[in-house]
């Protein structure tokens, strides 16, 4: 598996950032350049099956994590610092069991190892109604997504995906089919026999419900050097809504751990 990725700074520690399901590694930019002028060297991945890597199957975080693995003996980065969004979060914590002892540091972004219920049927089923060779327009296809998402900045983040094909046609950035069924993967619980001991940092959004305080104790049990941090104003895109608050809230935190 060959991702796609930019990297951003020549030196400094290394630090790998996933984001979540719908997204891409563009998503990051702006987050990626802050903390590499604080002296990181920052690779942002396109997951399998998203951006501009490779649509394969399966789609699963055991394969998610293998390829992260191959990624980094690929570019030859050793002990890194892992971030994910989301399924980037489940990505990593995945990784983190799988691989224990050759990272240096954990942060998970609005997501917990729990199992989570599928939650982006009608989101799915608007995007599955967009008529790719029917519509000439990202506006077109705004209007045939807003019948099942209401929110415009989640339909933006979702369209942002929506690229104009070297025939001149509409595709998407990620494996619609693949996502459409397979869903359910991308809420799986991530599991282990033993306990991770690394550093690890959970984010999560005061708005957003997807990490509950009763949640802690699960992500002790996996993570017990792990501490939760809970950022005003934001949703489950946290990164997004409060980037300051954020970058702040992981700078602390990788001083204190690295």
């Amino acid at each position: 598996m060959q991702l796609n990725f930019k990297q951003i700074g020549e030196t400094g520690k290394p630090l790998i950032i996933l984001h979540g399901v719908f997204g891409f590694l563009d998503n990051w930019l702006t987050i990626g350049k802050t903390i590499s002028e604080q002296g990181y060297r920052v690779y942002l991945v396109d997951q399998r099956n998203h951006g501009r890597s490779p649509h394969e199957a399966p789609l699963n975080f055991s394969t998610l994590a293998a390829d992260l693995k191959e990624f980094l003996d690929q570019q030859n980065i050793e002990s890194p610092i892992l971030i994910g969004h989301s399924m980037g979060g489940k990505t990593v914590m995945e990784y983190a069991v799988t691989y224990p002892g050759t990272f240096d540091a954990l942060v998970v972004v609005d997501i917990g190892p729990k199992a989570y219920p599928i939650h982006h049927t009608k989101i799915l089923k608007g995007l599955n109604a967009i008529r790719l060779d029917q519509i000439e327009s990202r506006n077109q296809a705004d209007e045939v997504l807003s019948e099942y998402e209401p929110l415009l900045g989640v339909r933006q983040f979702l369209l942002k995906n929506l690229y104009r094909n070297e025939e001149g046609g509409f595709a998407w950035r990620f494996n619609l089919p693949l996502l459409t069924t397979d869903m359910a993967n991308v809420g799986a619980q991530i599991k282990s026999d033993e306990p991770v001991e690394t550093p690890a940092l959970f984010i999560r959004g005061a708005n957003s419900n997807y990490v509950l305080d009763e949640d802690l104790e699960g992500i002790l049990d996996l993570f017990p050097n792990a501490q939760l941090k809970t950022i005003e104003g934001a949703g489950h895109w946290v990164q997004a809504e409060q980037p300051k608050a954020f970058v702040s809230t992981l700078l602390e935190f990788l001083n204190e751990a690295i």
